[in-house]
């Protein structure tokens, strides 16, 4: 393929650079001759000081560094508590030395330390000096991260640690803006950075480590270095460019033992969105998740009206105004305070060209959307923490969200089965969450846990539509002497919800103990709807009838009692358990109240086996019975789209979800190789399904409990392996899924097979330029009541970056894409290239670039998808090629 020749010239080239080296390895020992793991074995060049090479042990003792020919190196070899051993190699040919390190002696060796042990592991935490693995290109956190071994920064920018997505970002122990690990590693300068920890199964509360399985909790620990402690430092940065593009990204970081300050602002016309209107709905501020284990799912959903989200970033226009404020204070030893503010505004002017075939009808609707949308968002949180001993923890916290977001979309028809459309929607929600938890240690044996957490949330989403054809003529009794049918639609949720929880540990040994959890889980809302047609002299014409208004409030109440046993033995650690549910929900509309009372017992099972420190494999298996809120019980109809009009369904009752998984994971230090894979599947057992009928492209939609099981697989794996400088990695991600959907009182079965498959290679050289070289292959198949269509993307890409003349530094970052489809009806190519030139001058706070965002002015991007109802394509057009001028200063 001709995108691929790139990738193998690249793979020969160098690996043969890498030709004139010789093999050092061995096996280190101690006093006793017992092998000893994660021991620091590095090379260092006299002249330089810097480390050429460095590895550590495995399990077995051994070690195996690749130096170069007939060059001379000090070697060292360092492990906690024992005496550092150093000797000298001229190395010719490969070479086998073992080594046995002594004691430490009382007295200290005079020895200047000249390096930094790369990784070092106390107990669940992994640390790494950033120096020995950095490239010195870095300007970020991203940046530092993307060089250690098992970390990666996925698509979306987050960051993942052995395949799991790190939670919590901590500076100097600190919590930095918890919600969002992409404001830590966008913003957080690369030259502030000195290590980095990996904190594996954490936990905020030290009284509970141990207790809970906590095995997905991944979160970092950035520690500074010694010239940013106790002083301000950050960096200001401005550019401008033609066509009144323009940039200003000051950001300001302070960290004491006592208190720590972030600031971080930004404002920009250039498309870099520093937080998205995606980051707000998922963001949560660090709370706990409640009763994670306990089976039941009820979801408070937010009425966010279908508002269109950007991807990648990408849009035609994005004006984006930012700004965040991070602090956490220590009065005393006992008190914690902490807290951020971030607010964000952002203009966005999108475009996107749409086909959507509905399989029902095979009408095939064709449009050009532009959308106009303005976006404020804000977040606070306030948090305290009281210790005032060992064994007792107090905190409180409380999150506010709030957010005025207005939409514009005009829908021109290009063909003939539609009319063209001016949707119009807007919503200010608002949200208030408060937590308060308590863990108390009454003595070895006995521990308590209180938690209890309520919301307080108002939502008001209006929608409008004014077309020419009028809409759901069977359904909507409009005023048709119109030329133009202008309708409307109010709605107001307000929701209330309670939970509290009381955990009793009883500790049976040192590798087992008891746990009993009580609890309740209260819920209460109100849902009001109305429509409206605007008439030509302004004046309303309400739809007085029961089906088109909702009164609606809901109920729902949430008693359970849990037990779980917890037992480690040898390699095994067994964690069953169970919890039983008394349920009980009313919804009262139209007049009439509807109850439905349930019991329900749902088991779990966890398995860990931990072959090594760092491998294992993990079992999952739980219950989990779901429930709606009120959004899918209220009987009126709802405006879900300009085609698509929805009826709750009162009677509706719970799910139930059989979900099971494997996880295996191998971080080999010796070699550098990180391997994770991941199997799931998940049974919906009468699974809320949408059920409706369908006349042309417009859908009158319902939800039913489905007679009919559903099935999802997922599989995904990734396999990264370090040679020296080089790396290497494959991931691929799988994702099946079978659902049984109700069209037009018929079922219909759908299937989905999407596979995504990429490879890379990069190099880690300190003196030459770096190179990463990648594939990726996208194929996504879907099956629609016998309706078939599949999509394939390939994806190879470049990334370069180059420090030359002492001070240049060049960046570029390519990413070609072939789009289409199996019957040779959609084909599109497009590439994107973005290069940076910036120079700073050695010792100097003052840097200079020149910035060029999509060089070869490509217009458009490609997406795709499917539901029960229709197969759909989209084209959106994104910003055109700008070059910006840019200086920044280093504080």
């Amino acid at each position: 393929m001709k995108y691929c020749l790139f990738f193998g010239v690249f793979i020969v080239g160098f690996l043969s650079g890498n030709a004139q080296s010789v093999t050092l390895s061995g096996v280190v020992r101690d006093s006793t001759g017992t092998p000893l793991e994660m021991v620091n074995v590095v090379a260092v060049n006299p002249d330089t000081r810097n480390i050429d090479a460095f590895g550590v042990t495995d399990s077995r003792g051994a070690y195996k560094l690749r130096l170069g020919s007939k060059k001379t190196y000090a070697v060292k070899v360092s492990y906690l508590g024992l005496k550092t051993e150093e000797f000298t190699i001229t190395p010719q040919d490969d070479i086998s030395r073992d080594i046995t390190l002594e004691g430490q002696t009382d007295q200290l060796d005079e020895v200047e330390v000249v390096y930094e042990m790369p990784v070092t592991v106390k107990g669940d935490t992994i640390i790494y000096s950033a120096d020995v693995f950095n490239k010195g290109t870095e300007k970020k956190l991203e940046d530092v991260l993307k060089n250690l071994p098992g970390v990666v920064i996925n698509a979306d920018g987050e960051i993942e640690v052995e395949g799991k997505k790190v939670s919590k970002v901590k500076v100097e122990g600190r919590d930095f803006f918890e919600g969002d690990s992409e404001l830590a590693s966008e913003n957080i300068p690369a030259n502030a950075v000195d290590k980095v920890e990996v904190l594996r199964n954490f936990n905020e509360v030290s009284q509970m480590r141990g207790f809970t399985n906590d095995d997905d909790n991944i979160a970092l620990n950035i520690r500074l270095r010694e010239g940013k402690k106790n002083f301000w430092f950050g960096e200001v940065t401005a550019g401008g460019g033609p066509d009144g593009r323009y940039l200003a990204h000051p950001k300001l970081f302070y960290y004491s033992p006592k208190y720590s300050l972030n600031f971080i602002t930004d404002f920009n016309n250039i498309g870099e969105l520093p937080f998205t209107m995606q980051d707000y709905f998922n963001f949560t501020g660090g709370f706990r998740t409640f009763n994670r284990r306990g089976g039941t799912n009820f979801n408070i959903s937010s009425n966010d009206l279908g508002l269109s989200l950007l991807q990648n970033n990408k849009a035609r226009e994005i004006d984006t105004r930012f700004g965040a404020f991070n602090f956490s204070y220590s009065p005393t030893d006992t008190w914690d305070l902490g807290g951020f503010v971030i607010y964000s505004y952002s203009k966005t002017e999108m475009q996107t060209d749409a086909s959507r075939t509905f399989i029902e009808s095979g009408e095939t609707e064709f449009t050009t959307a532009n959308t106009h949308q303005k976006s404020r968002l804000g977040l606070a949180k306030l948090n305290f923490v009281h210790k005032p001993g060992a064994n007792l923890q107090l905190d409180y916290d409380i999150l506010l969200k709030m957010s005025g977001q207005e939409e514009t979309v005009d829908r021109v028809s290009v063909s003939d089965v539609t009319d063209s459309i001016v949707e119009n929607k807007d919503q200010a929600p608002i949200s208030l969450t408060q937590s308060a938890n308590l863990y108390y240690t009454l003595n070895t044996r006995n521990i308590f846990a209180v938690e209890a957490r309520h919301l307080y949330q108002n939502e008001d989403p209006f929608y409008n539509a004014v077309r020419d054809m009028q809409p759901f003529q069977d359904v909507l009794p409009l005023d048709d002497g119109l030329e133009r049918y202008n309708i409307n639609q109010d709605r107001l949720v307000k929701t209330s919800r309670t939970d509290a929880m009381i955990d009793y540990y009883y500790i049976i040994g040192k590798k087992s103990h008891i746990n009993f959890t009580l609890g309740t889980s209260y819920s209460h809302q109100h849902f009001n709807s109305a429509i409206f047609q605007v008439l030509n002299d302004n004046s309303r014409l309400k739809l007085e009838e029961e089906q088109f208004r909702n009164d609606v409030t809901y109920d729902f109440t949430d008693v359970f009692l849990g037990f779980h046993y917890k037992l480690i033995s040898g390699i095994f650690t067994f964690n069953p358990g169970f919890t039983v549910h008394n349920y009980n929900s009313r919804n009262k509309q139209l007049g009439i109240s509807v109850t439905d009372h349930q019991f329900s017992v749902l088991p779990d099972v966890y398995v860990n086996l931990q072959f090594k420190k760092s491998e294992n494999l993990r079992f999952n298996y739980g219950i989990t019975r779901e429930f709606t809120d009120i959004n899918t019980l209220a009987a009126g109809y709802v405006f879900n789209d300009y085609n698509a009009i929805y009826s709750g369904n009162r009677e509706l009752e719970s799910a139930l979800y059989h979900n099971i998984s494997l996880d295996y994971f191998n971080f080999n230090m010796f070699n550098f190789t990180n391997i994770f894979a991941r199997l799931s599947y998940n049974k919906r057992i009468d699974a809320l399904k949408s059920s409706g009928s369908i006349e042309g492209i417009n859908q009158v939609n319902t939800t039913i409990n489905s007679n009919f099981e559903d099935d999802v697989i997922t599989a995904s794996g990734r396999y990264e392996r370090r040679f020296n400088k080089y790396k290497a990695s494959v991931r691929t991600d799988l994702s099946y899924s079978r659902f049984n959907n109700i069209v037009n009182e018929a079922r219909q079965i759908s299937t989905s097979f999407t596979q995504d498959y990429q490879l890379s290679f990069a190099t880690g050289f300190r003196n030459m330029p770096n190179v990463e070289v990648g594939y990726e292959f996208n194929i996504n198949d879907y099956n629609n009541g016998g309706n078939t269509t599949t999509y394939y993307t390939d994806k190879p890409f470049v990334r370069v970056d180059a420090a030359f003349l002492k001070g240049f530094m060049f960046t570029a970052d390519y990413i070609y894409n072939h789009y289409r489809d199996k019957e040779e009806t959609v084909e599109n190519e497009y590439a994107f290239l973005n290069a940076d030139l910036s120079y700073q001058k050695t010792d100097s706070k003052w840097e200079y670039g020149i910035a060029v965002t999509n060089v070869l002015n490509t217009s458009t991007l490609n997406q795709d998808g499917f539901n029960e109802l229709y197969f759909n394509s989209s084209r959106y057009l994104v910003q055109p090629r700008f070059v910006m001028f840019k200086v920044k200063y280093n504080l």
